[in-house]
């Protein structure tokens, strides 16, 4: 039995219908093209599909089964066919986004707020890109966005840039180097930083100033949080350079001073990376004008950390 779905749909409107010439009318047929799809459907399963002579027209137990499947499918079609007319117009799809940058999440959760107010069929997921080879997996299709400061060239690949933003140095208001209008490489020698978990090489604080120096602080001490970052940098324990993003609200603090790297100050800038033919794709232009607009809104103070929802 070669069933269609136009078959089921058939079914299902002579049925509600109550009779051929008004489930015509309601499927846009003529009479005759809908009783000549219902006996070639009759034929093909051996069986009567509709007791006739009946007002209005009743479906034979036969008929009660195709029914019944007709009832189960047709809703599962159309729930998939909406899906892929969302998916084609760009109102649904998945961004699931890799970060290689571990105090990002302070100003990616305001961003993700407004986006997922403006495009609720998207399904958006985090994944800490430090864990694993974040690039490698976006050309697998494993995420579908990677936040990076470190350009590459690959192919069919962009990496669109987001904000610059300046690596800052933060220690107690009580710590000597709290005198100084900048600090430079040799500074850190003798001193404590306190760091994120994560490669050295994924580091501002080294790719950028003291690996090309040749300097080795004292110590290195790697904390998961940067709110506990900041509580041992107030309580004088080490001091840390952190994204200005991150020092916005203790940078007028009396328990902080926050000072430049070097007298010229350190710049860098962060990148999304996507699959070029997902760039253009309506939601994720819209992410990335979110990406490129809010951080630097909380730079400015426009925006709180109440913004972001709670972790």
């Amino acid at each position: 039995m070669h069933l269609e779905f136009r078959h089921l749909r058939t079914i299902k409107a002579i049925h509600e219908a109550g009779g051929l010439a008004r489930a015509a009318e309601l499927m846009n047929i003529t009479q005759s093209a809908l009783s000549h799809q219902v006996k070639g459907l009759e034929e093909q399963a051996g069986v009567e599909l509709f007791v006739r002579r009946t007002k209005p027209l009743r479906l034979s137990p036969a008929g009660m089964k195709l029914l019944r499947l007709a009832e189960r499918i047709l809703p599962e079609i159309e729930a998939l066919e909406d899906e892929f007319l969302a998916l084609e117009s760009g109102r649904s799809g998945r961004l699931h986004i890799a970060i290689e940058c571990h105090a990002c999440f302070e100003w990616l959760f305001p961003v993700l707020e407004q986006f997922r107010q403006a495009w609720p069929d998207v399904d958006v997921d985090i994944r800490p890109g430090l864990a694993f080879d974040a690039l490698p997996a976006l050309k697998r299709e494993e995420v579908d966005l990677v936040v990076s400061s470190d350009p590459e060239t690959i192919s069919d690949v962009d990496f669109t840039p987001l904000f610059d933003y300046e690596p800052v140095f933060v220690a107690s208001s009580q710590h000597p180097l709290a005198q100084k209008d900048y600090v430079e490489a040799e500074d850190f020698r003798g001193e404590t930083l306190i760091t994120y978990p994560v490669d050295r090489a994924r580091l501002d604080v080294f790719s950028q100033l003291l690996t090309p120096a040749k300097v080795e602080p004292r110590a290195v001490r790697q904390v998961e949080l940067t709110a506990v970052i900041l509580l041992l940098v107030a309580s004088n324990r080490g001091v840390a350079v952190l994204p200005d993003w991150v020092v916005r609200e203790v940078r007028y603090h009396s328990d902080y001073v926050t000072r430049p790297i070097t007298k010229a100050g350190l710049t860098r800038r962060l990148y999304a990376a996507t699959r070029a033919e997902d760039t253009a794709r309506p939601f994720m232009s819209h992410l990335l004008k979110l990406a490129r607009t809010v951080p630097v809104r909380l730079q400015r103070g426009d925006l709180t950390k109440s913004a972001a929802p709670s972790a």
